[in-house]
């Protein structure tokens, strides 16, 4: 299988990550609005589970080191593969949520909330189950970026003033986040620590992922069934809705995003190896930056914004940049 063998090397898959994770949600915005998310959803699903076992029957399968995807599926203990399913069952909730709390509360609460929460919740406890950097500058990096996104949701919120916010959507930021920050770990749990030469019973990062993107696929005819008949806000989505509204446009744009996500989750997980789960982790949250960039730049979300506002966007990419350069240097200081 392929190993990453440099904590450079590391650092540009982590890189990756941050870009995968923060620009996933671009397919949603290319597919219609007749298209629910609950529908593009399935196939965002679809896409990861795809993925996945693409990586894991060939780069995964490739090389002299480590364990083949099959052998090392076929040898896995079952409280490992338990751990990696259980990850995508509580990644899977928590992404609902969260954009559910997208839905009704707006980007300028669910996101500082959400990914805030779990970006200190998954290094904590990413650091204290395998303490591997720098703890001040690790921490350091992280204080940084949780300032840079408070500062992407008070020009949020200077953009759209004068709109209330819904307690619900709050609520629903807070469950997510604290959900979004145990999934990694459960994921982790089940990989071993030493990818050339891998502990029995544990997994190499292409079966973990792949174990936790079934996971994700099997626990969404719950979680997604639930949000589709009884959504927390909109109208009420059928299966048969996904057939007769749907085409292969909009499914190949939702496949797209799963694919998208799952390169990040993967390089993630490569990287945990030389970088320790901590760092993969708290860069990987950094996604929350490169979606603002996209709502920045590409979508232009700011062009009309006051100057103020304007200013608080690049106070908020140069706290992010710092704080980013620390959690980096934490692993080799």
């Amino acid at each position: 299988m392929l190993i990453i063998q440099s904590y450079a090397t590391a650092v540009i898959l982590l890189i990756i990550t941050m870009l995968c994770w923060g620009s996933w949600a671009n397919t949603q915005k290319l597919a219609t609005q007749k298209w629910p998310f609950q529908l593009f959803y399935w196939d965002y699903t679809l896409g990861i589970v795809l993925l996945s076992l693409i990586f894991g029957l060939t780069i995964g399968s490739s090389g002299e080191l480590g364990r083949s995807f099959w052998e090392d599926l076929q040898q896995a203990e079952s409280a490992a593969l338990r751990s990696a399913f259980i990850g995508g069952v509580v990644f899977n909730i928590a992404n609902l949520l969260l954009v559910a709390a997208i839905d009704i509360a707006g980007m300028a609460v669910a996101f500082p909330v959400g990914i805030g929460l779990a970006l200190v919740l998954g290094v904590i406890i990413n650091y204290v189950a395998v303490p591997v950097g720098n703890p001040w500058m690790l921490f350091g990096g992280v204080l940084l970026v949780m300032i840079a996104i408070v500062l992407d949701a008070l020009a949020y919120r200077q953009k759209e003033q004068g709109k209330a916010v819904s307690n619900k959507g709050l609520w629903l930021s807070i469950i997510a986040g604290v959900l979004m920050g145990f999934f990694f770990r459960f994921v982790a749990a089940s990989v071993a620590t030493d990818f050339e030469y891998p502990q029995a019973g544990l997994m190499t990062p292409y079966t973990a992922v792949f174990v936790f993107s079934v996971g994700i696929f099997l626990s969404n005819f719950i979680w997604n069934t639930i949000f589709m008949y009884r959504p927390l806000k909109g109208e009420r989505v059928t299966f048969s809705d996904y057939f007769s509204k749907g085409n292969v446009r909009l499914h190949l744009i939702g496949i797209l995003g799963g694919v998208i996500w799952c390169i990040g989750m993967s390089f993630s997980m490569l990287a945990s190896e030389q970088a320790g789960f901590a760092i993969s982790y708290g860069l990987g949250q950094g996604a929350t930056m490169v979606a603002a960039a996209w709502g920045v730049f590409v979508w232009r979300e700011f062009a009309e914004a006051p100057s103020k506002t304007q200013q608080l966007i690049y106070a908020m990419f140069a706290f992010f940049v710092v704080g980013l350069a620390l959690v980096i240097a934490a692993r080799v200081v």
